[in-house]
């Protein structure tokens, strides 16, 4: 099988994202890398679901984590009887899939399709922990070339000296329209809101970009209107942890704002991703909100006196009418227009 991690950096790698060993779950720490390269090893499924509510992975990170965390589960229960194992995987599946409140649904596809190749293990007798391993790479090599698909339509709007806007880590796709751009020799240049409180911008979508060769400047959320207004930007850019089927984009807190902004100047924003059939409208998402002191803080070090109040939703919504288009594996839809995505046949990919 050809690996699509080809040729992208560092923590795109699949044994860099989550990897199954027997007994183990080895997530790379995404709350501190870069200036920290380390692991958090994880020794049962509840291990791995707790790592994805403490955000030690995050973005598609945790997709890769819970799948990952099935195969460890699988290992956990191989004594026991048929049955047994089954109910144990179910129960596991709902505690992997429930770790964060947002991507509930589209964990729940993931986690369903490990439980249809345990149970199919079961019946031809193959170690489950190990099958349900090789579906999870199978997976993210089918997740890797659909969304290697969807790049290819994005970077068909990039210019070829363009400046780029991007917002928080949109994961395979970053690593994707930098090296569809790299393939087409475009001299873009990244523009990277640092995304507080974890800065997922500053950390993690300026590692990628810098890994693969590209020029690329981080700045404060505060900065990206007049980053616009001064440095010329072409496009904005985010993937998106909903696109539901009223064409609403539920993604990381500081998306709407910066989709307003792009607006403003006349910026047209693209997001990437599959609309979510799951959410036929913008009222059914649940908006995750994290613990407030993390907004009080950075990487540790509180920055306000005893006493004061954090709010700190993690997510935002952005309305249609400030999306330029929704960049898919079939093309580029108006987020008006999102049924039209299933008219023709849609391969499922997790």
């Amino acid at each position: 099988m050809k690996r699509e991690d080809h040729d992208l950096a560092f923590m795109l790698q699949y044994e860099n994202v989550a990897w199954y060993e027997k007994g183990s779950v080895r997530i790379l720490d995404r709350r501190i890398y870069p200036t920290e390269i380390e692991f958090v090893t994880c020794k049962s499924h509840e291990d791995v679901a707790q790592a994805i509510a403490d955000m030690v992975t995050q973005s598609a990170g945790p997709y890769t984590a819970a799948s990952m965390g099935m195969a460890l589960a699988a290992y956990e229960c191989q004594d026991q009887s048929v049955s047994g194992q089954l109910s144990y995987l179910k129960e596991a599946a709902h505690r992997l899939s429930h770790a964060r409140p947002t991507t509930v649904n589209r964990m729940t596809l993931i986690v369903e399709g490990c439980l249809q190749r345990a149970e199919a293990a079961l019946k031809e007798g193959l170690p489950v922990d190990e099958e349900i391993k090789k579906h999870t790479i199978e997976s993210m090599n089918r997740r890797y070339s659909k969304i290697e698909e969807i790049a290819k339509y994005l970077v068909d709007l990039f210019p070829d000296d363009g400046n780029i806007m991007t917002q928080c880590f949109g994961e395979t796709i970053v690593g994707m329209m930098l090296r569809e751009s790299r393939n087409r020799k475009k001299n873009i240049k990244i523009y990277c809101p640092e995304t507080r409180p974890y800065l997922q911008g500053a950390r993690l979508t300026s590692s990628v970009a810098y890994d693969m060769g590209f020029d690329v400047t981080v700045i404060t959320d505060n900065m990206p209107a007049f980053t616009m207004k001064t440095k010329g930007i072409d496009v904005f850019t985010s993937a998106a942890d909903s696109i539901t089927m009223d064409g609403h984009v539920v993604n990381k807190v500081g998306t709407m704002q910066i989709a307003i902004s792009a607006h403003h100047f006349g910026i047209p924003y693209f997001v990437t991703g599959i609309p979510d059939k799951a959410h036929q409208h913008v009222e059914e998402v649940k908006i995750e909100e994290r613990n407030p002191n993390e907004v009080l803080e950075c990487r540790g070090i509180r920055n306000t006196l005893e006493g004061v109040k954090g709010y700190y939703p993690s997510f935002d919504i952005t309305p249609p009418h400030l999306i330029s288009g929704v960049v898919t594996d079939k093309g580029i839809y108006s987020p008006f227009d999102l049924n039209r995505y299933y008219e023709s046949k849609t391969e499922q990919y997790w």
